[in-house]
């Protein structure tokens, strides 16, 4: 028995040693499964991938903008000019219309004198149609056959317009009655529709509509029904 008098040497006796915690199913006394880094995962092919479209996208706009400098050069040399038209004559042939029955017959033809100022380009014209108005009312429409210009040569272009009993708006009827009543004359609007091309050599620009309004073109007509142009040539709006 030990004497309780005596004092106490030593160290007390150490606690036992508890397991490091089960994690994730590891067995008691082990060390958890941490994730290992390693070079060359997901972040570097993110990265890779980042860099070829940032140099695609760059090499793409150098070459929009060097193809558009390029073009933009082409145009300022040549300089294409757009054609002039101009009626060089107009007549009408058994002009009769009737108010009551909103009906009107006649024939025209028109001469359009066109010519393409361009020194270094010709004009190639296709899907051509032209048309007649009395003021915003339609008459007759036409097409007319393509043709080709050589660089700064002038061409003569005829169109021939057609109504037989046509009907008409009450206001392009009486209209036109009206005006031959008081001056004997009528004027009437001549519109052309083309698809152009601009070439020089074996380049060629982009096709384009050109746009041609001749306006107020008079007609002195008779009691007869023909009518002829008075007052000369005019010339024509043009815009492509």
């Amino acid at each position: 028995m030990a004497d309780p008098s005596r004092p106490v040497t030593g160290y007390p006796a150490p606690p036992y040693a508890q397991p490091y915690p089960a994690n994730n199913g590891q067995p008691n006394g082990s060390y958890p499964n941490y994730p290992v880094y390693q070079r060359g995962g997901p972040y570097n092919a993110y990265t890779a991938r980042a860099a070829f479209l940032r140099r695609f996208v760059i090499a793409m706009v150098f070459l929009f903008v060097i193809i558009g400098s390029l073009l933009l050069m082409i145009w300022l040399i040549l300089r294409p000019k757009i054609p002039d038209f101009r009626v060089d004559s107009f007549t009408v042939t058994n002009l009769n219309v009737s108010s009551s029955r909103q009906s009107l017959t006649g024939t025209w033809s028109v001469g359009f004198d066109v010519f393409n100022p361009n020194k270094k380009m010709t004009i190639e014209y296709d899907e051509i149609a032209s048309s007649v108005f009395y003021r915003s009312g339609f008459i007759s429409e036409t097409r007319i056959p393509p043709f080709r210009q050589g660089k700064r040569v002038r061409s003569a272009v005829n169109a021939t317009f057609s109504a037989a009993n046509s009907f008409v708006d009450d206001r392009v009827a009486s209209g036109i009655n009206a005006d031959r009543a008081a001056r004997g004359a009528v004027s009437f609007n001549i519109k052309l529709l083309a698809r152009v091309q601009f070439r020089k050599g074996g380049w060629r620009l982009r096709r384009r509509l050109l746009r041609v309004l001749c306006r107020d073109v008079p007609l002195m007509i008779s009691n007869n029904g023909t009518g002829t142009m008075t007052g000369g040539g005019r010339d024509c709006g043009v815009a492509v």
